[in-house]
């Protein structure tokens, strides 16, 4: 079982994060790493938190001369905009915010519960989900993240070129877009206001047979629900059409499927394909081999700089809601943290459905059941059952 914990607050000295189940044997790039958390500090309309923090990943543990040994490994983070000790205690609630509910669930002032629940949590999320794509490269298997949406202004995607994401000021696949989205970020920062958006992230290469139907809980896509549905802002999640196939007759969402007897030898859907990929790559809580879709909504960020209507808790009497740093949008960041997070599920759900001990049994694995699943559409089939 692959799994991770974080520790650490927003301002505090650092971030850890343990990952165990990771296999022995993958080269462990740093750089890598470094550039993911880079990308999470940029894209237009954040705010100045991120020129103070320089995100370096530090490896502590799990791993000898470059390859990870199979051990946990530690992955740290130190905050250099580290003052957790001299900042004030809040006493205006944030609407929007975890502030009331935390303080009176934990019985704690407001600066330990907003600290810890911060979005700079996030920073170890892509960690982990890049140390995660460090396996995924291994089986050909790339997850590619970028933004659709910012402030209700679209930006579809006119391609999946990653040049065309990293030159976009804002994450998304559409130049013609982006100005657009920059005017509206601007706008909303003279009101001091904020704003969300949408992202999307694709994956292809994935295997058929990751996830399954058979419990709830083992559901590839209700995994990676829960996993998106738990960064810090994210209010909606769609796979595939999402929302849209709500919307649609059933001849208009199924998707057909035709068998090419070209395809090589090697091909991992077996010559299955799908003109359509109306259900986003998942069937039945199980990947099908076509590119998984999955979709999130990211609400506006609540700390506003206009201070929105709160409560004094000494008093119980109107007061502005307290003032924290942040961003006027975060959606270009979220864009990066989905797509890592998305890559952590994938890696995880890959090594519960294969050997996942070190790279070279996780290869056999999955090359092993591409090659029974070919000898079974043989033998099975070729006894012909009746047909229904």
């Amino acid at each position: 079982m692959l799994r991770f914990l974080t520790a650490g607050e927003s301002h505090g000295p650092a971030l850890t994060a343990i990952v165990d189940g990771f296999p022995a044997g993958i080269p462990l790039d740093t750089a890598l790493i470094d550039a993911e958390l880079k990308r999470r500090q940029g894209g237009y309309g954040r705010g100045k938190r991120q020129t103070l923090e320089d995100d370096r990943i530090q490896v502590d543990s799990g791993i000898y001369r470059g390859r990870t040994t199979g051990a946990p490994i530690t992955l740290r983070l130190l905050n250099r905009d580290a003052k957790l000790e001299r900042l004030q205690e809040p006493v205006s609630p944030r609407g929007g915010h975890i502030d009331l509910a935390g303080s009176l669930s934990y019985l704690v002032g407001i600066r330990p519960v907003l600290e810890r629940a911060s979005a700079r949590e996030t920073a170890l999320r892509v960690a982990v989900g890049a140390l995660a794509k460090l396996l995924l490269q291994e089986l050909n298997i790339d997850v590619f993240g970028y933004v659709v949406e910012i402030g209700g202004h679209p930006a579809p995607p006119r391609s999946f070129d990653r040049t065309i994401r990293d030159s976009s000021p804002v994450y998304s696949l559409n130049p013609e877009a982006d100005p657009v989205l920059v005017a509206a970020i601007d706008a909303a920062r003279e009101a001091g206001d904020t704003l969300g958006g949408v992202v999307e992230t694709r994956v292809v290469g994935c295997p058929i047979g990751l996830g399954s139907h058979v419990q709830w809980d083992r559901k590839l896509d209700a995994r990676l629900a829960a996993a998106v549905m738990s960064i810090q802002a994210i209010k909606a999640v769609e796979i595939g059409l999402g929302f849209e196939a709500a919307r649609r007759p059933g001849s208009q969402v199924m998707d057909p499927i035709t068998y090419s007897a070209e395809a090589p030898a090697d091909d991992r859907r077996l010559g299955f394909r799908r003109p359509t990929n109306n259900a986003g790559g998942i069937e039945g809580g199980t990947s099908n081999g076509e590119p998984i879709l999955i979709r999130a909504a990211k609400k506006p960020i609540s700390t506003l700089a206009a201070r929105g209507p709160s409560v004094h808790l000494g008093s119980r009497q109107p007061h502005p809601a307290t003032y924290e740093r942040s961003d006027v949008t975060a959606v270009p960041a979220a864009s990066v943290i989905v797509e890592n997070v998305v890559a952590f599920e994938i890696a995880a759900a890959l090594i519960e459905r294969h050997d996942g001990r070190s790279l070279a049994s996780l290869r056999r694995s999955v090359e092993s059941h591409r090659e029974l699943a070919a000898r079974h559409l043989q033998e099975f089939w070729s006894q012909s059952p009746p047909a229904s």
